[in-house]
């Protein structure tokens, strides 16, 4: 295949890179194969890129293109079909579901036995909806506030659990028996002393030890109903066990601890580390996969980690971000091999700024 330099300044969209660009990066600023887009040129420019090496047959697919867009141009009038999403409709459907868990909750703590069918009523309607709807997840950090984190905690494990359950290619059966456990993971934490519970201090060794009961508890309140799954109670005893040992209630490890057990538990990691809490700031969720996939490496199922990452990560050229020093900007390129640390063009200046060289910022937030 025959290849040539051009001049950056000739490059026009839809020729193809015949080799890696890097611009003094670790990772290739453009990679080989890459269809040329006006994203691309910005960050050749941005990194003083002069020349490139392109496919020569791109060059004639070009001109092959542009005789046919003479003969059939398309239609400036054309309405797009897609429908717009109702944000506001499912975060109405979400801000109820919490309050009902809510009532339910402050039952089970005065004493009175927990029926999944109500649950099932409040949480399957929703779990539908975000399935239906493809909603982006990060709208779930938004959602939450720490007065009522618990509740909140929950209803977003089950919505975390579902989508991740629909990424791996489970059936929808099996995504809502899984998504209904995720809501019903921490119903124990009812019967925890709430003064422990809602404590605003660091918890004290015999505190934590009252607090890693609530999955115990949430089996026993669990166990007899036959609206759950064997497979889905075991996995609600199981969603703070690690595959290293080090989680509890048992300290179970590697085939030990159930599949099902591991989706609620990445969920469960996820959302309580990207939320505001009432010791604790909420971290970026971009970051917090990171850490869940470097530094909690060995603790869960990679394959659920990456169902997640792919999930968050769905990143796209054009989408605008804002970082976590404050920076606002227009994504203008994702590296293949680190898709969450993406080239950044900031809006204050148009200076581009990569994430991947650059590990001590990050992606706070997607802005819509």
């Amino acid at each position: 295949m025959t290849e040539v330099y051009m001049n950056t300044s000739d490059l026009h969209a839809g020729l193809v890179i015949s080799e890696d660009i890097f611009g003094n990066t670790i990772y290739p600023i453009v990679r080989k194969d890459t269809v040329v887009s006006f994203e691309h040129l910005e960050v050749l420019y941005a990194f003083g890129v002069e020349k490139v090496k392109i496919h020569k047959y791109s060059v004639a697919k070009q001109e092959e293109a542009h005789d046919a867009d003479k003969e059939h141009p398309m239609n400036p009038n054309a309405i797009s079909t897609e429908v717009p999403v109702k944000r506001n409709d499912i975060e109405k459907q979400y801000s109820k579901a919490v309050q009902d868990y809510k009532k339910e909750f402050l039952a089970w703590r005065a004493g009175i036995r927990l029926d999944v069918s109500s649950i099932r009523s409040i949480v399957i309607p929703l779990l539908e909806a975000f399935i239906e709807q493809n909603r982006p997840l990060a709208i779930l950090n938004d959602l939450s506030n720490p007065k009522e984190y618990i509740y909140h905690h929950s209803i977003a494990v089950g919505i975390l659990v579902s989508a991740i359950c629909g990424q791996m290619g489970l059936s929808k059966g099996q995504t809502l028996q899984l998504g209904l456990a995720g809501v019903l993971a921490d119903c124990g934490m009812a019967k925890v002393n709430p003064l422990i519970r809602e404590k605003a201090a660091f918890l004290t060794k015999d505190e934590f030890k009252e607090v890693k009961k609530h999955t115990v508890y949430s089996y026993q309140m669990i166990q007899d109903t036959p609206l759950l799954r064997q497979e889905m109670k075991l996995a609600i005893l199981q969603h703070h066990e690690r595959l290293d040992g080090s989680g509890y209630p048992r300290g179970d490890k590697m085939d030990q601890v159930s599949a099902f057990s591991q989706i609620i538990a990445v969920a469960d990691v996820f959302h309580a580390m990207t939320s505001e809490r009432i010791h604790r700031s909420k971290e970026s969720p971009f970051k917090v996969i990171e850490m869940i996939k470097e530094e909690e490496f060995g603790k869960f199922d990679i394959k659920v980690v990456q169902a997640l990452m792919d999930l968050v990560g769905n990143l796209s050229i054009g989408t605008r971000v804002k970082l976590t020093n404050g920076d606002v900007g227009e994504i203008v390129f994702i590296h293949r091999d680190a898709r969450l640390r993406p080239m950044v063009k900031k809006s204050m200046d148009d200076s581009i700024i990569d994430l991947a060289t650059n590990r001590h910022i990050a992606i706070e937030k997607i802005l819509t």
